[in-house]
């Protein structure tokens, strides 16, 4: 019988070698074979292992790389083969030919075509991955030591920040490896996880990378590899090298190289390919870049090496260059120009954000003449002022972005910049949004955010369209045949005519003054625009049917319930569930309208923050002017009194529900139980009184199982809202 001891290395080989066995299908051969949960479910499963077995930890085990203790510096390491840098060749703007376009190019097929005596000879060509090289070292198969270019002779010795990357095999695939190889690539930020990792940086407050390959160089030169653990970054091998003493090639040709560099675990870029000649080099740079903007990575050119090794001893060195690779480079990414100003601009629901106006330049081949500094936090941090040289980058299909200063052109005088105090577009007054920092037991404590919105949600022009949508969807005022495009042709075409004026829709209340011949015009408008006007449109009763239909939608919505109306208002963090719970503590409309802060934080689960939002709404004057003309227009509800505490069966519950009902919609069970006094959240907490779990129910469920929570399946629930009198 086997001891536990002896199932457990057992059982942890088993798992190294299955996760292994995955992390090279989904680095190098892109084609995962598992969804990623179930890979973190190995994972969690070694980690378990071990924790209980410290003694089965091995160095190439795949939990090893989440980075060890911080370093006060980096080692030196020299490099056995010196990492030479490339020759660098351009293209010739408005040449009457290729020839004359990529003369470099032209020079460099000829040297070697001249020096081997040979035509058209072959190259293994690849993508010039902007990030940072570097050079790792393999003993017995096993990843013992890992290196920067540096200045070429000597570089910092970066090991441990390596292991941290998935995609650098900790040990090798297969069989025949010598016994010491040297590996090097590039390692770099693919542009989704730099787009991904800026933007929870913004949203943090904490500082962005300025571009994915510093992003790249800086995470690989963090003194603690765990901050280096946390950085998206992956690695593509391009080329290997065995000690200097060896006295063979791997294999005969680079490209059959970095095959098996493939079969041995290493990731190589799928871009790489084999092309002859001058023209076959032309044709595959041109190709790149072509695809250079929808490629998952930044580039700054292609590489062209002579795929034969004897060939490329043959051809040598020259200073610090070999002769037989030059790297092709295409237009730069990052340009230099002047910031004449910083406007702010509101989006559709009220988000602020602040747009850099630019001397126009070039970059990447596109006029950039505006940018977005995304916040007002953004803008302190680069320090940026109006007046100020600035560096645009713009890469693939990213938005350009300022990336820095120049400081040693600022002009004198210049101000840091201030965020307007009032909306550019309506003149309502602009407010910062805070966010939940923490729940303790004293309460809820808040915090700023990066963001700031408008506070005229109803009458602001920049937010018409997402007010009119959100006011007539179904949970709110439910205006049956207001789709989206018939609201974007109601704020964009001047289709109301009142006092020998057009004008388009100036806002929701603008609904309940329509008549059939506003809406026969906007169709004829859209229609118009389109191209077309069907006869149908000038007469004929098919054509206003739709409007009919519409026109009584609307009417049917003025009999609503104050929930419903103050729900549709758009008040910041006012949904369906607080709207609820206003209603019933105020009871009306006007007592709500004019509560005071300290009002509004007597009711139960109103905090601060939401308080202020409602605050801030009715004290904006557009806002009640908008208000008041809804209810001028038929608007109404029943009223009724005050219920400062709940009432019912469940007064004091709080419920959840999760999956699919069967029997009945959510909405409607929801609105049961709030009847019966229950308050009914969307997360599950120590404080859930009990959780409704239909067919579907998924992580809600299992956070109920796990905090011991009552469960209810639909029948229950059924069964008792038909006993309390609320059963459909």
């Amino acid at each position: 019988m086997t001891t536990p001891t002896h199932d457990a290395a057992q059982r942890a080989i088993a798992l190294r070698a299955e996760i292994a066995e995955h992390n090279y299908r989904y680095h190098v051969l892109d084609d995962p074979s598992i969804p990623d949960a179930d890979y973190d479910a190995l994972m969690r499963q070694l980690e378990a292992l071990e924790r209980a077995h410290p003694e089965l930890v091995t160095a190439d085990s795949p939990t090893q790389r989440v980075g060890a203790a911080a370093s006060a510096d980096f080692g030196k390491v020299r490099h056995e083969i010196p990492m030479l840098s490339l020759a660098n060749a351009f293209e010739v703007v408005d040449a009457a030919d290729d020839r004359e376009r990529f003369p470099d190019i032209v020079d460099f097929v000829r040297r070697i075509e001249t020096t081997l005596g040979v035509t058209q000879p072959a190259f293994s060509v690849e993508p010039k991955l902007d990030g940072l090289a570097i050079s790792l070292r393999y003993e017995n198969g096993q990843f013992v030591r890992g290196a920067t270019r540096g200045d070429g002779a000597t570089g910092e010795d970066v090991t441990a920040n390596l292991r941290t990357i998935k995609s650098i095999p900790l040990a090798l695939r297969g069989a025949g490896w010598p016994p010491v190889l040297e590996v090097r690539g590039e390692v770099f930020m693919p542009r989704a996880a730099f787009e991904a990792f800026n933007a929870a940086a913004r949203e943090r407050g904490d500082r962005t990378l300025a571009n994915p390959r510093n992003g790249a160089a800086g995470s690989l030169r963090q003194l603690d590899p765990r901050v280096t653990a946390k950085r998206p970054l992956a690695f593509y091998a391009y080329s290997v090298y065995l000690p200097p003493d060896a006295e063979a090639s791997l294999e005969p040709t680079h490209s059959q190289s970095l095959q098996r560099l493939r079969e041995w675990g290493f990731p190589v870029c799928p871009e790489v390919d084999t092309a002859n000649g001058f023209d076959g080099l032309i044709r595959y740079y041109r190709r790149i870049g072509e695809r250079r903007d929808s490629l998952p990575y930044d580039i700054d050119g292609v590489v062209y090496k002579l795929d034969d090794y004897e060939g490329q001893r043959t051809m040598g060195f020259v200073s610090r260059a070999p002769r037989w690779a030059v790297a092709h480079k295409y237009p730069a990414q990052e340009q230099m120009t002047q910031l004449l100003d910083i406007d702010v601009q509101i989006g559709r629901t009220g988000a602020v954000t602040p747009v850099a106006r630019l001397v126009p330049v070039e970059v990447a081949g596109v006029v950039v003449t505006n940018v977005t500094l995304h916040n007002a936090d953004q803008i302190a941090r680069l320090d940026v002022r109006v007046g100020d040289s600035v560096i645009v980058r713009r890469a693939g299909d990213v938005i350009p972005e300022i990336v820095r200063i120049v400081p040693e052109r600022r002009p004198e005088g210049t101000q840091p910049w201030t965020m307007p105090t009032h909306c550019p577009v309506c003149g309502s007054a602009l407010e910062k949004v805070q966010k939940v920092k923490r729940q303790t037991k004293a309460g809820i404590e808040y915090e700023d955010s990066v963001a700031w919105v408008c506070s005229g949600g109803l009458f602001c022009p920049a937010q018409r369209k997402e007010a009119v949508f959100h006011f007539g969807a179904r949970r709110a005022m439910d205006i049956e045949g207001l789709g989206s495009e018939w609201i974007d042709d109601m704020v964009e075409l001047p289709f109301i005519r009142r006092d020998g004026v057009a004008r388009p829709l100036a806002g929701p209340a603008d609904l309940y003054y329509l008549t059939l011949d506003d809406l026969t015009e906007l169709r004829r408008l859209s229609q118009e625009r389109e191209g077309h006007v069907p006869e149908t449109v000038r007469k004929g009763k098919v054509a206003t049917r739709w409007a009919e239909n519409l026109l009584e939608s609307i009417d049917r919505s003025r009999a609503t319930t104050l929930e419903r109306f103050l729900f549709a208002l758009g008040i910041r963090d006012v949904g369906e569930s607080t709207a609820k719970t206003l209603v019933r503590w105020f009871g009306g409309l006007d007592a709500l309208m004019n509560a005071s802060a300290d009002d509004l934080r007597q009711v139960p689960d109103i905090g601060p923050v939401v308080a202020g939002h409602i605050l801030a709404f009715f004290a904006e004057p557009h806002n009640r002017e908008v208000v008041a003309r809804l209810r001028e227009g038929g608007i109404h509800w029943t009223e009724a009194p005050p219920q400062q505490a709940a009432s019912g069966v469940l007064a004091g519950k709080t419920v959840v529900l999760t999956g699919s009902l069967e029997s009945m919609e959510r909405s409607a069970a929801q609105e049961q139980l709030e009847a019966l006094g229950a308050k009914v959240s969307g997360s599950v907490s120590k404080k859930t009184s009990f959780v409704v779990a239909a067919p579907g129910a998924g992580s809600k469920l299992e956070k109920a199982t796990e905090l011991g929570i009552e469960v209810w399946d639909e029948a229950r629930l059924v069964a008792f809202l038909a006993d309390h009198g609320a059963g459909s």
